[in-house]
């Protein structure tokens, strides 16, 4: 269902305590990682939407931590963030992100980054003018 107050843009809103009617206003969120992901999911073929955004940037996380994670793994990660996505949903995305070669199931049921979509953020990150507010 729609949510006007979740941003799906990056940008989280957040109530400003010093009005009282509780008015919501716009501030930069915690992880500016999307125009990565958005530049990753354009590079192989795909569009964007918040679900693989928030898949993407779990398993990103969970890779700057080591860690490994399946499905339930990448499905708790994002209820803790407070993203109600069902576990049907994250299923069916990190099976689509897998048969567009940009995520790899592992032999321990686990899901990473393929080596090629790895390759790919390490690209743009080198050359960060090639990411620039073209879009």
């Amino acid at each position: 269902m729609y949510d006007q107050h979740r941003s799906t843009d990056g940008i989280s809103l957040q109530r400003d305590p010093s009005y009282s009617s509780g008015a919501m206003l716009a501030k930069p969120a915690e992880r500016s990682g999307n125009h990565r992901i958005r530049q990753l999911l354009k590079h192989f073929g795909l569009r964007t939407s918040l679900i693989r955004l928030k898949v993407i940037d779990a398993l990103l996380s969970a890779g700057e931590d080591h860690r490994r994670l399946g499905v339930r793994g990448v499905h708790s990660h994002l209820l803790e963030l407070g993203i109600p996505l069902s576990f049907l949903s994250v299923r069916e995305v990190l099976k689509r992100l897998c048969s567009e070669g940009v995520v790899v199931l592992n032999a321990d049921k686990s899901y990473s980054l393929h080596p090629d979509a790895t390759a790919t953020l390490e690209l743009q990150d080198a050359e960060p003018q090639a990411t620039g507010l073209d879009t």
